[in-house]
């Protein structure tokens, strides 16, 4: 690791401000313990770049491929150091979907999403009176799903160059020395550090009796062997032998399901992604049991007939349109939406002109929807994630959206392997009406069987404009995700916008039911204003998402831009 930081610097791949900090800290003849680094918002970059929620997970996956790894080794080596410093989100012990495109123009997706254990149930989380209890599907062990991030790193690999053992050992590395956390890190620990320790059976390295501060270093030595179990014996070295063992061990103490068995079976697979045009850009994003990709789709269709350009960025007409068109959709989603392969999903029609414009003939400028009244079509036929983008010198495109679905997932912490355990079965729908933890409701498509795979928000995106890359997008942030990635790429195409301001701006959000439009912080105070007055109910609220992308210009540099609400940071050379 002091290796590969080194090179950072004198690669050029940290900016110059950063540039005497770092060398204080790593030199040719110096350890790296505790590690440290800075936060980069906003970067361009000649050949090669990534944008993650952490600067530590930015820069080993800028030097993997300026070593001569492509977009899917870096993908690899950023995933894995993610699962070691951003433990809310970050992780081995949950799942997620990528999506690549190559150079010879080969979409792949690889859907790695959590799975229900063989022992789980459709009532699983209903009381003798039929009451849903949500406390069950959303934290401790019974809330967990079969974790699906390691088997998707090794799907992964197969297009990658260099050993998957020289790509974990970064994370081997950060893991069992330690790095330095930033306040909002040691905030975030330090807001959950006893709900892990009541939840998890055995001690952990996120507990200690007094506040986690600024400057603190994390140390997780069994994680760090777990990681090591990995690279030594592969995929096996999780969902067998002495890792599978402690997962199974953990889930006896605490009354989980998951077995032998369902870690043995679990399999990544290959999803065909979602492809649509939008004003002269081929969007592509991923398919079911992603919602993301299909409510990307039908939001941007049904605004594109209306002149959004001469609308303006976030005027009161502007924003009343996306906003109806964000009801619409997640109607839908409630509706038709979940596991291909349990449930018959109508995607060709979802996404149809037609069926658009259908759903858009109810649509009444200056007057606010009605929930009630906007049902899904008729068809005959979590916020704690996180997200990397990364391009490499060849032009290929990686986005990775993984979660553990709420903030440190289930809050058990696997006994002697140190990481996380997801609480996934929460985005199942556990009665059909009752909303989740994101107020998401569903029915029927997203029932809880043994095998299937629940329902997701998560959408990584990728654009191309005259037929070659330009743009790779994401970000966390539950049922927020789809109208995050929608205003971005809104805000880019039609509205001109840089992609760091198309990232910052505040974002609004609503999905069918509740009947609210969700406001950020900053947004402008007279669009609001005309907002209440056609009849919308508005809520504020803090951050929504972290959305991290990078955009090739015409002159081929990466713009590259992090997200402002975290410690999100960029890397590249």
């Amino acid at each position: 690791m002091r290796k590969i930081l080194t090179g950072l610097l004198f690669l050029g791949l940290i900016p110059v401000a950063n540039a005497q900090h770092v060398a204080s800290i790593v030199g040719p003849n110096k350890e790296v313990d505790p590690f440290h680094y800075s936060v980069v918002k906003r970067g361009n970059f000649k050949q090669a770049a990534v944008s993650s929620a952490h600067p530590l997970a930015s820069m080993v996956g800028a030097a993997i491929m300026k070593k001569g790894g492509n977009a899917f080794d870096a993908a690899i080596a950023t995933q894995l150091v993610l699962a070691v410093v951003f433990p809310n989100a970050g992780n081995l012990g949950g799942g997620g979907f990528l999506l690549a495109y190559k150079t010879n123009g080969e979409l792949i997706g690889i859907d790695y999403r959590e799975a229900a254990p063989e022992k789980a149930s459709r009532d699983m989380y209903l009381d003798k009176n039929g009451n849903a209890q949500l406390n069950l599907s959303q934290n401790g062990h019974l809330a967990s799903g079969i974790p699906g991030t390691v088997a998707g790193l090794f799907a992964t690999h197969a297009y990658a160059k260099l050993p998957f053992a020289e790509l974990i050992q970064p994370a081997i590395d950060i893991a069992a020395k330690g790095f330095v956390l930033t306040e909002k890190e040691a905030a975030s620990i330090s807001s959950v550090k006893d709900g892990i320790a009541r939840f998890s059976t055995q001690p952990t390295a996120f507990y200690k009796p007094t506040r986690w501060k600024v400057g603190d270093t994390l140390i997780q030595k069994e994680l760090a062997h777990t990681l090591e179990r990995i690279q030594q014996e592969g995929a096996m070295g999780f969902y067998g032998g002495k890792t599978a063992d402690l997962i199974v061990a953990e889930m006896e103490r605490g009354r989980g399901i998951i077995s032998h068995a369902d870690l043995k079976n679990y399999t990544a697979k290959l999803r065909e992604p979602i492809v649509f045009n939008y004003r002269g850009h081929e969007i592509i994003s991923f398919a079911p049991p992603s919602s993301g990709g299909i409510l990307l789709a039908q939001m941007m269709k049904m605004v594109e007939k209306y002149p959004m350009t001469k609308m303006g960025f976030q005027t009161p007409s502007s924003v009343q349109l996306m906003i109806e068109a964000e009801r619409r959709a997640f109607a839908d989603r409630a509706e038709h939406m979940g596991d291909p392969d349990f449930w018959k999903v109508p995607v060709n029609t979802l996404i149809s002109d037609t069926y658009l414009q259908q759903r858009m003939n109810d649509y009444s400028p200056d007057k606010a929807g009605n929930s009630k009244e906007v049902n899904a079509g008729v068809i005959k036929e979590s916020e704690e994630t996180t997200h990397l983008s990364v391009v490499d010198a060849a032009g290929n495109m990686v986005a990775v959206t993984t979660t553990l679905n709420g903030s440190y997932g289930s809050k058990v912490v696997v006994g002697g392997a140190g990481f996380l355990l997801n609480n996934e079965m929460d985005d199942f729908s556990v009665k059909p009406g009752v909303p989740n933890m994101f107020g998401a409701v569903g029915g029927e498509a997203n029932a809880i069987v043994p095998g299937k795979r629940m329902l997701s928000s998560m959408t990584p995106t990728l654009v191309l404009k005259n037929k070659k890359p330009y743009i790779v997008i994401g970000t966390p942030g539950g049922t927020t995700i789809p109208t995050s990635v929608y205003q971005a790429l809104i805000n880019v195409i039609d509205f001109n916008k840089n992609l760091g301001d198309a990232i910052d701006a505040p974002k609004f959000h609503h999905q069918w039911l509740p009947d609210e439009v969700m406001i950020e912080t900053g947004f402008d105070n007279k669009t609001k204003e005309a907002l209440q007055k056609m009849g919308y109910h508005l809520k504020d609220r803090s951050s929504i998402g972290r959305t991290d992308g990078i955009r090739i210009l015409p002159n081929k540099i990466r713009e590259t831009a992090a997200d402002k609400r975290g410690d999100d940071s960029v890397a590249g050379y």
